[in-house]
Parts: structure tokens; sequence; C-alpha cells
């Protein structure tokens, strides 16, 4: 089984911390065999990562921010435009071969897509189980059940916008160490979802950062 990051934030996002580089050392030094790169909306992040000499495998991605909220896409290495519907933004990254992935679907403060009355679980690839940045488990223990009754793959990551958490959330895969079989592997169901909580004075430092980034953006004059 390979363990697996499924869901990393480099400085390639506005709200990410660390560089590529930071990114790739730690998910060594943790004893990662792949990571995906999911900056937000934009593959900047991973198209450079899959430059930079490291015995861990990059998963190129994309965190869209659809009209409903967020979408991971695995396997793409082009950008899908944000602002779209979500079930649009799904047959996009279908188009481009991707896996479209659910990410914290339950969570109330970052745009959970599976909140939403018009919910698009039963269109995604895989649901993610396990965001190791909640404060509760409750909403992971929520996707994981709804996951389950509808037969979807179930994925964790970190969610980690510092190189300090990567690995906090992991998906262990049954496949050959390699882009293709990993997606392969998901697709088929063959991943076991685990990890741990970021800290929470981490996880509300963070939060309450990014969210007077928002505000100050906001008050910026026209």
């Amino acid at each position: 089984m390979l363990n697996c990051d499924l869901h990393i934030h480099t400085n390639y996002s506005r709200d990410g911390e660390s560089s590529v580089e930071e990114i790739l050392s730690r998910a060594d030094y943790v004893g990662l065999d792949a990571i995906a790169v999911t900056d937000h909306d934009t593959v900047e992040g991973a198209l450079y990562a899959m430059t930079v000499p490291s015995p861990v495998v990059i998963i190129p991605g994309i965190e869209v921010s659809t009209l409903q909220g967020h979408l991971l896409v695995l396997g793409v290495t082009t950008s899908i435009p944000r602002g779209m519907e979500v079930g649009e933004t799904i047959r996009r990254a279908r188009e481009l071969g991707g896996l479209a992935v659910l990410p914290h679907p339950y969570h109330i403060w970052r745009h959970g897509v599976g909140r939403r009355r018009q919910s698009p679980l039963a269109e995604v690839d895989a649901i993610e189980v396990f965001n190791s940045r909640y404060i509760v488990g409750s909403a992971n223990r929520k996707a994981e059940r709804i996951a389950r009754r509808m037969g979807k793959p179930c994925v964790g990551g970190s969610d980690a916008h510092n190189a300090r958490f990567v690995g906090y959330g992991r998906t262990l895969v049954d496949s050959a160490c390699d882009p293709e079989s990993i997606l392969a592997g998901i697709r088929a169901g063959r991943t076991v979802a685990t990890g741990k909580m970021t800290p929470l004075r981490t996880y509300t430092r963070q939060s309450l950062r990014n969210t007077w980034k928002k505000f100050t953006r906001g008050m910026r004059p026209l």
C-alpha cells in the first residue's frame, strides 16, 4: 500500500505558506510515496513540482472554486476556469482525463459542496472522508458514511497550507507507484483514508489570517 497525501497547497495558492521544495522535502521526510499538488485555481504549482528532483511521486492537480464550492481534480496539467457550475466543472475535468474528488464536503465555513441541496455527490469519482483541517471530526465521519452508502472511493488529505502539516491526512492506495496507477487504484476503490488532525491553535490562526486577507482585499479601492 502506498502512502499518499492527495490534498496539498504550495505558495502558488494565495493562502499557501510553503514553497514547492519545502513541501517535497517534508513529504519525503514523513515517508510519503506520492502527493497531489492541488493549488487553488492553478496548476502552476503542480507543473513546477514535476520539475523538481524528488523521490516523491507528483500527481498534478488543482482545487477549483466552482459556484457551489470547491472541487479537487487530480491528474490534470491544464487549469480549469473557476466560477462554473460544479456539474460543468466535473464534466470539464473528465474531458481532461482528470479524477474528480469532493473535498471537505460537509465543512460549514470552507465551501463544502456536500451541504448544498443539489449536491454533486453522485457525480464525483471519490469523496474526501478525512481532511486534517477540522476542529472536530463529525464532518469527516459524515462524509465517510455518505461515501460508503453511495459506494464511492474514500480518500484522505492533509489540506496542508504549510509544509509542517504535509502527511497529516493520507490515502493508502493499493497500486504501483506512478500517477496513472495511483489514480486507477483510487477509481477502483483500493483505498483507505487515515490521518491526524492539524493542531487546533495552528488551524485557528491560519483561518483567521485567511479571513483577514479576504476582508482587506474586499476593502481595496476600485
